[in-house]
């Protein structure tokens, strides 16, 4: 059953700016009553006060913090329909050069933090009858050196989705995964203005990984998706193909593909270039210091 999102309740994670904030712009234009919940206090005011929703400070791996984020929407909107765990980091880097605690900070954003999002909303969400949206990434089917833990945290998150929806099935509740490839984002320009080889070996990959999409564009699709009460969501739809892949993608095939497109020198350049940078994430992440 379609979900109109006209007077319903959203709360979106790492809403203060990219795909987020575009988010909460979206679904406030179609009438829904919008909470955002990040670490930018000052970003989270001004998206709060464009679509006159409800707005909240709290880091996503603090419990307690998202039960408070949680507990003030539910009392200004009275209960929660949609749940929107979009909140994410990448560390630059490969494994080798670490530091390990940047490696082990984006799992524990990007995965650990959905946990506990979608655990401190879902007695609220589940008694709507209404959709958790999880925020995945192609990069859950497609490795690419410098990424491992962005990779290992979106596969991670694609399954933590496919379990709840198995357990939530005769309940009501609809649960989705959100796949977007390259999305136009403070994140993703960071990376491509901090390390010239990763933004050339992006550039050189094999259509569709190659594909940039505005936010505007992955805002929409993502709320289409959760009108639609889909299961998976591809920006672009093409991801969907990386996917059904996948069989190959374990052969080892795209282990080659990568390699024939720069992979095999991408590594080594990428340690070269971040210790060069002398820190482990973008300049606008809230990890930036690091």
């Amino acid at each position: 059953m379609r979900l109109d999102l006209r007077d319903r309740t959203i709360l979106i994670t790492g809403a203060a700016r990219g795909i987020g904030a575009q988010l909460a712009r979206a679904a406030a234009a179609r009438g829904a009553r919008v909470a955002v919940v990040g670490l930018e206090p000052v970003l989270l005011r001004q998206v709060a006060a464009e679509v006159g929703g409800h707005w909240y400070e709290c880091d996503v791996t603090d419990q307690a913090g998202l039960d408070d984020a949680v507990a003030s929407t539910v009392q200004r909107y009275g209960g929660i329909d949609v749940v929107v765990a979009n909140a994410g980091i990448a560390n630059i880097g490969t494994v080798s050069t670490g530091p390990v605690d940047a490696l082990a900070r984006t799992i524990e954003v990007n995965l650990t933090g959905v946990v506990r999002t979608v655990s401190a909303a879902l007695p609220h969400v589940r008694a709507a009858r209404g959709h958790v949206l999880i925020v995945s990434s192609a990069a859950a089917f497609a490795a690419m050196p410098g990424m491992a833990a962005y990779c290992a945290s979106k596969a991670g998150v694609e399954q933590f989705g496919n379990v709840l929806r198995l357990e939530n099935r005769r309940r009501g509740l609809t649960v989705g995964t959100a796949h977007p490839i390259w999305i136009d984002t403070d994140l993703v320009r960071d990376f491509r203005d901090d390390l010239a080889s990763f933004h050339a070996a992006q550039r050189k990959l094999p259509w569709p990984l190659n594909t940039v999409v505005s936010v505007e564009r992955c805002a929409e699709a993502l709320l289409r998706g959760i009108e639609g009460r889909r299961r998976k969501v591809y920006v672009p739809r093409s991801v969907a193909l990386v996917q059904a892949l996948r069989p190959m993608v374990l052969s080892g095939f795209a282990d080659r593909l990568i390699d024939r497109f720069g992979g095999a020198e991408l590594a080594e350049r990428l340690e070269a270039e971040v210790h060069r940078l002398g820190r482990s994430f973008g300049r606008t992440s809230v990890e930036g210091g690091q």
